[in-house]
């Protein structure tokens, strides 16, 4: 027999409510219909749910044994009634979302688990990759939201709003000589000859050149592996200050000094979509629920 969602629901009703009576009145209908719909399911599977020698409708041992995937189904059953609802009111069924590699995404992760208890079946996709590669997604249409440090040049089809700050330093190993890094290093500039690890994908054309300064590059596509390249002398990187503090606190990473400038380079972080694709419903509270956390 294949139960029904009026089956199941007449089913829990009289176990929640414990007579047919309790039950007709919680289902608006007459007690009369609830007795037969209940003799109809009993006839089906050939033995009885409930004992009605008493004045209370007590649940069989085979009803009892029903329970627990009976409550499953049927809260599966609201759940889908009301995403179907939430779908024809704008809400994607899913929304996908990526993070620059090394960006601070905790408040964007809080965000995103509100926004899933609110829309329980709503799919979520999160990526990490190099800020390179999000953006790449992002004018690919792949992704809805992109959350990534402010990009050098402002592009008109894109729609952002500040979320954050990260500063970025430069890191070498605090405990191995660093490979082509000088002994006297005094001025930014005297890194030029000196191998940087930098976190981006492999197109050299889109990389963020605010942050190179070396002509010997290594590309690696996570903030792990080149801290992990740094730490061992493999060479220097400007990576983001909450990524590097554990380790130089550790003393295996150390800032580098110079003498003519500051080191850091401190970079807005944004929350980013396409102009020409209208943010839906989920995605659009993401963004607000973002904004409002910074003012």
């Amino acid at each position: 027999m294949a139960l029904s969602s009026d089956d199941i629901t007449l089913f829990l009703a009289v176990v929640d409510h414990g007579s047919f009576s309790a039950a007709a009145r919680a289902l608006r209908r007459v007690p009369s219909a609830v007795s037969m719909g209940i003799a109809n399911i009993e006839a089906e599977l050939g033995y009885p749910l409930f004992d009605r020698s008493r004045r209370e409708a007590t649940p069989t041992a085979q009803a009892m044994a029903l329970v627990p995937q009976a409550r499953t189904i049927a809260s599966s059953l609201r759940l889908l009634q009301v995403h179907a609802v939430q779908l024809s009111q704008n809400l994607e069924s899913t929304l996908t979302l990526a993070v620059a590699t090394g960006t601070q995404d905790q408040d964007l992760l809080d965000t995103v688990t509100h926004i899933g208890t609110r829309y329980p079946l709503l799919r979520v996709n999160l990526r990490h990759a190099p800020q390179d590669e999000v953006r790449a997604m992002l004018h690919q249409e792949h992704i809805d939201l992109a959350l990534m440090p402010a990009p050098a040049q402002a592009n008109r089809e894109e729609v952002r709003i500040t979320v954050g700050e990260e500063t970025f330093v430069a890191v070498a190993s605090a405990t191995v000589d660093t490979f082509g890094l000088p002994v006297d290093l005094r001025r930014l500039e005297d890194l030029s000859a000196s191998r940087q690890i930098l976190v981006a994908g492999p197109d050299e054309s889109v990389v963020d050149r605010r942050l190179i300064v070396s002509g010997d590059r290594w590309h690696v596509d996570s903030v792990e592996t080149a801290r992990a390249l740094v730490q061992v002398g493999a060479g220097w990187a400007n990576l983001p200050t909450s990524s590097i503090r554990a380790s130089v606190a550790a003393g295996r990473l150390r800032l580098l000094e110079f003498e003519n400038t500051r080191n850091g380079v401190p970079l807005p972080v944004h929350l980013v979509w396409l102009r020409r694709k209208p943010l839906r419903k989920a995605a659009g509270e993401v963004v607000e629920l973002m904004r409002t956390s910074h003012r």
